[in-house]
């Protein structure tokens, strides 16, 4: 990882235990930021006069802008530094945060959600790099890395129960406006308690960014577009048209290009690649699974927004408390058992979810299959984030990070798209729970890929992420 220009800031254990705590605040903003909405959407529906169709936007807008721009900020945050990177990227999501909670129209809440996730790709991968280079011994680097991944892992879920709560209590605007105060917080902070990176000076790889971008979106709307109007709308053709021309075009760029956007030799590491593919996949299977279950507890169970928040507790605090002990797993078992174990978990888990009908209660029905998806996602992410992170060079340490960030947020978009696309093509749409053993058995199927990908393709090493 790159290195901090060492002094006076962070140099003490407890500024460097606030620092992370700063860094931490941030990334839980950006992981919460995705689905933090879902739970008020009916209420900005009906506040806004959005379509039901246009609705759906106020989701994908910040994750097709987030996912689609994650390889570039990473690129940035080497190239001008990972402090300067993070800072102008967070200001820019603190804009979005205070026009999208002001909002009075229904184009104004979108733009503001992708201007939210343009601050996010840019700040974003400069969490991981600075997690890492304010470690000054291997055990403070594996606790930050330990911390962060819990954060990651819990954000989504914990969001969902903010959103509930401000959505019940406040207003649904209070889910994007809280982000203000609490941004603004971080960056009077951040430059007081970590000094700047040794930035990296270099051509930007303008062609290589451009089609990364534009590749990566296409790919996202795609599936976005078959979703809402189908798989042979005119949106949905062109979409999938663009995204192997763009992705083509990419791979030979970065092949000629003497300082590329992603250097293609970290995915000659094939325990990296199955790394990015395990995650991709069961990332888009959990952000389906609370798009899913989030409307199932309101629609048909009756709850409300501040309920069926509450109901993802067990979720949260699950996976929490596991995250604390799988550095440790790692080193004992491995990557490649835990991948494949947690993958096979989530995949039982989807499973459970397929049995859910009209007139089940919260407890066993939900509960039971959420505590045994908590375990799965839990081992899931510390060791895909070891499997590709491990061995990366330092100067690559941003690029890195950035295409595992894109590799999460459009794994987690597409899989929303793909799993609500087989919901609506077998949904019942008078009664909500007839779609969802489809959906939810054709989730578990990606998941036993997932566990099988796995056990096949992460190469047994000694993990470098030291117990804490």
């Amino acid at each position: 990882m790159a290195s901090l220009t060492l002094g006076s800031v962070a140099s003490t254990p407890g500024r460097r235990a606030l620092a992370l705590a700063t860094v931490l605040t941030a990334q839980c903003m950006f992981a919460m930021d995705l689905l933090i909405v879902v739970v008020a959407l009916p209420r900005i529906q009906q506040d806004l006069g959005f379509n039901p169709a246009s609705l759906t936007w106020v989701l994908n807008a910040f994750g097709l802008a987030f996912g689609g721009l994650l390889l570039l900020g990473g690129r940035l945050g080497d190239m001008v530094g990972q402090v300067r990177a993070f800072r102008v990227g967070l200001a820019v999501f603190v804009l979005g945060s205070l026009l999208g909670g002001l909002a009075q129209t229904p184009g104004l809440l979108v733009g503001a959600r992708v201007l939210q996730g343009m601050g996010a790709a840019l700040a974003g991968p400069s969490l991981l790099a600075l997690v890492m280079v304010m470690a000054r011994d291997a055990a403070e680097q594996a606790r930050g890395m330990s911390l962060f991944i819990a954060v990651s892992s819990v954000g989504a879920s914990a969001g969902l129960i903010l959103g509930g709560v401000l959505t019940e209590y406040l207003s649904w605007r209070w889910a994007l406006l809280i982000n203000v105060p609490v941004g603004v917080l971080v960056l009077l902070a951040i430059g007081r308690l970590v000094a700047e990176t040794h930035p990296k000076p270099a051509r930007l790889d303008v062609v290589g960014a451009l089609t990364a971008t534009l590749g990566s979106v296409a790919l996202v709307y795609g599936f976005i577009s078959a979703a809402d109007d189908g798989w042979r709308a005119p949106g949905t053709l062109l979409s999938f048209a663009l995204v192997l021309p763009m992705f083509v075009v990419f791979v030979r760029t970065e092949r000629r290009h003497r300082e590329p956007l992603l250097d293609l030799r970290l995915l000659h590491d094939r325990s990296r690649v199955a790394g990015l593919v395990v995650m991709a996949l069961i990332v888009g299977m959990h952000f389906s699974l609370l798009f899913m279950l989030v409307q199932y507890l309101q629609r048909v169970m009756g709850y409300t927004p501040l309920v069926a928040g509450i109901a993802y507790l067990p979720l949260t605090a699950t996976v929490f408390a596991i995250s604390h002990f799988v550095p440790r797993l790692i080193v004992r078992f491995g990557a490649r058992i835990l991948l494949a174990a947690g993958s096979l978990l989530v995949a039982f888990s989807l499973v459970g979810f397929a049995l859910l009908g009209e007139h089940d209660a919260y407890l066993p029905a939900v509960l039971v299959p959420l505590l045994v998806h908590a375990v799965g996602i839990a081992l899931v992410f510390a060791p895909g984030t070891v499997a590709i992170m491990d061995g990366v060079p330092e100067e690559h340490a941003g690029a890195a990070s950035g295409l595992l960030q894109m590799d999460q947020q459009i794994g987690g978009a597409l899989g929303i798209a793909m799993i609500t696309s087989i919901y609506a093509l077998n949904a019942d749409h008078a009664h909500y729970a007839s779609g969802l053993p489809a959906a939810f058995i054709g989730a578990a199927v990606i998941a036993l890929v997932a566990a099988l990908i796995a056990a096949r393709g992460i190469v047994s090493k000694r993990s470098t992420c030291a117990a804490d």
